[in-house]
């Protein structure tokens, strides 16, 4: 059974009459010093993937796990978004909200112990590299089939996955509806695994990159990344929920100030293509049916977003590989930093208005670092 929260009413009944006078003038008072009645303030989440760029959405959530008038209904994510999803879900089962915010840190500091230190090299500032050994490593990657580099299947993330989560008791006990993307290899459709079927494969097959990993077959078919068909899907969260909040924790710019030249640069651009037409795609067609005048659920929703946006270390394709602890934990902090901002500008908005202004966003690629304009319909 799922623990779904009853929406609040928004604002007070509207009075009947017009009040003149003294009285007219103490009413205008106190109306004005009256608190706002309470709202739900419940969001779905759309979490984005992004290999080890995902420890960012790992700080986001555990910003707002830190929030108690926080509640959560539905989560949709892809790839590392999917991942940070089900391990938030196993921590909730536990142990409540601090029980979320533990497993998500148990979970990514045992993926910061997967790549050895002399593997990577600090730059300039914040910002970390892979080795020129490592750099082959990821080249060869494009050459050949995992099948050749990995002819035993050898796949860290599912030994993980084994240990920190209980697939069983998720699909008895799920607190949250969830939405797990995997790619349909066949016909290239979106395949979206729910709580109350979700097994191990499931959600490897949402993290399934076809050049590092073996494709995974469930039920005879084949499934790779869920980021080619949503990165992540947000039409679930319009219509099977009671919840009108989304916020979206987004990962990838989709705007490039400049794209390089070299093959390596045109490449990581086409792969950043790749892996966010599909969620433009559907906020413009989001965004079109909004502005009609139906009372569509597209017209009820309200917009929340937290992304990534102009953080320079996470504009690099092969940082989505560094599971390194430090640089893990850097992103964290750049997610809760963010999430922190957001929470004290927006907050009071959850239940009552959007403050995702997305046509604006997807013109001008403005974002929710404090640095630059707030993106508010104020």
């Amino acid at each position: 059974m799922h623990t779904k929260n009853p929406t609040a009413p928004l604002l007070p009944a509207a009075q009947t009459y017009a009040p003149s006078g003294a009285w007219s003038t103490l009413t205008r008072w106190w109306r004005a010093r009256a608190p706002l009645a309470p709202v739900n303030r419940c969001l779905n989440l759309a979490l984005q993937g992004g290999g080890a760029h995902g420890a960012f959405t790992w700080g986001v959530l555990d910003a707002l796990l830190e929030e108690p008038s926080i509640n959560f209904e539905a989560l949709s994510g892809s790839s590392a978004g999917a991942v940070n999803a089900v391990v938030m879900t196993q921590g909730w089962i536990r142990g409540g909200r601090a029980g979320a915010r533990a497993a998500l840190r148990d979970f990514w500091l045992e993926v910061g112990q997967q790549i050895p230190w002399p593997m990577v090299t600090q730059g300039q500032g914040d910002s970390m590299n892979l080795t020129a050994a490592t750099r082959v490593l990821a080249q060869w990657m494009g050459l050949f089939s995992p099948a050749h580099l990995n002819p035993l299947g050898f796949n860290p993330l599912r030994d993980m996955l084994a240990k920190h989560i209980d697939f069983e008791s998720i699909r008895r006990s799920s607190p949250f509806l969830l939405y797990v993307g995997a790619t349909h290899v066949n016909t290239g459709k979106l395949r979206l695994f729910r709580e109350h079927e979700l097994e191990l494969n499931m959600l490897l097959a949402s993290a399934c990159l076809p050049r590092v990993h073996h494709t995974v077959a469930i039920d005879g078919e084949q499934y790779w990344d869920g980021g080619y068909s949503a990165n992540p899907a947000l039409f679930p969260l319009l219509h099977g929920t009671r919840s009108h909040d989304i916020l979206l924790i987004l990962l990838a710019p989709h705007l490039q100030d400049d794209v390089g030249l070299s093959m390596d640069a045109i490449a990581s651009r086409i792969q950043d293509l790749g892996f966010t037409t599909h969620l433009m795609r559907e906020m413009q067609l989001l965004a079109q049916a909004a502005s009609g005048k139906s009372r569509s659920n597209v017209n009820q929703a309200r917009f929340h977003m937290i992304d990534a946006g102009n953080l320079e270390v996470m504009r690099r394709n092969e940082t989505k590989m560094l599971a390194y602890a430090p640089f893990l934990e850097m992103l964290r902090d750049y997610g809760r930093e963010r999430a922190q901002h957001w929470l004290a500008e927006n907050l009071h908005c959850v239940g009552r208005r959007n403050t995702l202004d997305w046509s604006h966003w997807m013109e001008t690629g403005a974002t929710s670092d404090p640095r630059r304009q707030a993106i508010l319909n104020r």
